[in-house]
């Protein structure tokens, strides 16, 4: 997921402004600086028309108290603008098959399972990444039982996710090779993911800033959470580091974009170099 970069521009007042900031910041742990300005109060300015509502102060209260919610999902999907394409940053997926998988499954009996989470999944082209790459270049990829877990805070990427259908640009990097073994082109623009890669990723709506959902995640071999805390503030992304720290198994790894560092963040991890990338390792105790 990445957010724009649009600068200028002013509707809400200041002091609405920073209330906005502040009560997304605690619900998605997304961080919205001065320079988001214009961004921020164009989207909120259209949900406030498409809900009725005149004053900021009452649009505030929809979004604190709606028992259902809908109208902050609403909101944090036009929060989010959504870019990226298979095989982006193909050096960590490289490191993947290469070294970190196998020492994840160091000692582990065949049939056990290896869990793979893409934190962030957008429309889905990085977990279809993750798992085009296992099958075409781990050799042990028959030898585990391999699941799949994809997440995003925007339910529109997830569903566009889950569909699976994709233009030109986010297939630029994918070798023409494997676009005709895994997609079925479905007109001159589009081509669809094939059903059985779909059917093989649990995609689901997670705010990772909510520790009641990051509950659910245990046992995590490797995550993968790519250009996505560079977006919350320093305290947002401790956070977020230390929910990755219970959901990962030990010797688990975190994969983060290649702006960002863990050592920043957090002393919770391990910095590992590896030919081909640099992860972060949970210690084994």
């Amino acid at each position: 997921m990445t957010l724009p970069s649009d600068k200028g521009g002013a509707g809400l007042s200041a002091a609405d402004y920073d209330a906005f900031c502040r009560f997304l910041r605690e619900r998605t742990g997304l961080s919205f600086t001065e320079a988001k300005r214009y961004f921020v109060d164009r989207r909120v300015t259209e949900r406030m028309a498409a809900v009725g509502v005149e004053h900021v102060r009452q649009y505030l209260n929809l979004l604190r108290f709606q028992a259902s919610g809908e109208e902050l999902q609403l909101l944090v999907n036009r929060m989010t603008v959504n870019e990226t394409y298979f095989f982006r940053e193909m050096y960590q997926l490289d490191c993947l098959v290469n070294a970190a998988l196998d020492e994840v499954v160091s000692g582990r009996a065949p049939g056990s399972r290896v869990r793979i989470w893409s934190a962030g999944c957008a429309t889905g082209e990085e977990p279809y990444s993750i798992a085009i790459t296992l099958l075409e270049r781990w050799n042990r990829v028959d030898d585990f039982e391999i699941e799949l877990y994809a997440s995003d805070i925007d339910s529109h990427v997830l569903a566009r996710a889950r569909e699976g259908i994709y233009e030109q640009r986010s297939l630029q990097a994918m070798p023409r090779d494997l676009i005709a073994k895994y997609f079925t082109r479905l007109d001159d623009q589009t081509w669809q993911i094939m059903e059985e890669l779909r059917d093989s990723i649990d995609f689901s709506l997670v705010n990772i800033a909510d520790p009641q959902q990051m509950a659910n995640f245990r046992g995590i071999d490797v995550i993968f959470c790519r250009n996505l805390l560079i977006y919350f503030d320093d305290l947002g992304r401790r956070e977020a580091a230390s929910m990755f720290y219970d959901a990962l198994s030990p010797n688990g790894f975190v994969c983060l974009g290649h702006s960002e560092s863990m050592s920043r963040m957090s002393s919770l991890f391990v910095p590992r170099r590896f030919p081909d990338a640099i992860l972060y390792q949970k210690p084994q105790s």
